[in-house]
């Protein structure tokens, strides 16, 4: 499974450069907060799901 690790660490990237466009445009804090919850479960995810660690 590693191919799902790659797509869950790709996504979790792809939202934290949303973040920091995001904050750049003032977007309100509660989005950004969303955001950051779910790039870090996406990029949390993706890291445990990878064979080196198991």
């Amino acid at each position: 499974m590693n191919g799902l690790s790659t797509v869950l660490i790709v996504v979790g990237l792809f939202l934290v450069g949303g973040i920091i466009s995001f904050a750049k445009q003032g977007m309100p804090k509660s989005l950004i907060t969303l955001l950051s919850i779910g790039a870090a479960m996406c990029l949390l995810a993706g890291v445990l799901r990878l064979e080196v660690w198991n």
